[in-house]
């Protein structure tokens, strides 16, 4: 349905995703991204992680929309399905995630703060990944007519967006099981358990994974896989290092056959 566009410069844009993935997943072999139970001194001023998350995804929200009007697809019916997933998962995210964050005040009071210069780069990032995703989907990618798309077109839509639908699922209630459990032992760490926690140290980060899979068999553009390699670059390595410490931290009390990210393989 889309292949890389004509135009050099988005092209260019584009193939920069895959660049990006290679080098995070290289680096976070080397260190650890420096918040949450990462956090360590010397990243400079810090704020509070409520705010960090909202600046750092509000982007792919407010770019999205405002680039929208513009693409020549911008009321094809096939570019508004999938982009609807795309921006439920950032509406989450930039909105309903940093208000969990506020509720909880074992978090907000403990915890230490978010470096405002990791959020400033990723706040850069999702400008950029915003504008290739959103201009991907709604200008450079080849639609047919919308009565003529068929029909194995919209089932690979529909199918996608069911996994990135039972994906985000997964991760959000990953995440509310995580401040559930912090705000129970009133701001120290647990081992947590039940559900995905049986399998992996990460379901939170095993499902957003899932999503931009969803999501890159439902765009089916080079910038939507992009972004979908982009994120397991990040996600997996940290979440590696997340087993690797809950092992440190609790050694035999953490169970030794829990994965990382990816339940009985790694």
């Amino acid at each position: 349905m889309a292949s890389f566009s004509d135009e050099p410069l988005f092209s260019s844009a584009v193939l920069s995703l895959y660049a990006l993935a290679l080098l995070t997943v290289l680096s976070l072999l080397f260190l650890s991204a420096p918040y949450g139970r990462h956090a360590r001194p010397g990243w400079g001023p810090s704020i509070p992680p409520a705010a960090a998350w909202f600046l750092m995804e509000s982007p792919t929200l407010w770019l999205t929309l405002l680039l929208l009007p513009h693409g020549r697809h911008r009321s094809h019916p096939l570019a508004l399905a999938i982009l609807f997933p795309f921006l439920l998962h950032y509406l989450h995210r930039t909105l309903l995630y940093p208000l969990r964050l506020l509720r909880n005040p074992t978090r907000t009071t403990t915890s230490p703060g978010f470096p405002l210069s990791v959020a400033a780069m990723a706040f850069s990032f999702n400008v950029f990944n915003a504008y290739v995703q959103a201009r991907s989907v709604s200008h450079y990618a080849e639609y047919p007519p919308p009565a003529e798309v068929p029909w194995w077109v919209w089932a690979r839509v529909a199918a996608g967006t069911a996994v990135l639908l039972w994906g985000m699922a997964v991760n959000v209630r990953s995440d509310l099981a995580l401040l559930r459990l912090k705000r129970e032992a009133g701001g120290a760490y647990r081992v947590p358990r039940g559900g995905w926690f049986e399998l992996v140290c990460c379901p939170n980060y095993m499902g957003e994974a899932v999503e931009w899979l969803g999501w890159a068999a439902a765009a089916a553009t080079p910038a939507a896989l992009g972004f979908s390699l982009y994120t397991c670059a990040n996600l997996v390595p940290r979440a590696a290092q997340h087993r690797r410490w809950y092992r440190e931290k609790f050694g035999s009390d953490y169970p030794a056959t829990r994965k990382a990210i990816i339940p009985y393989i790694f």
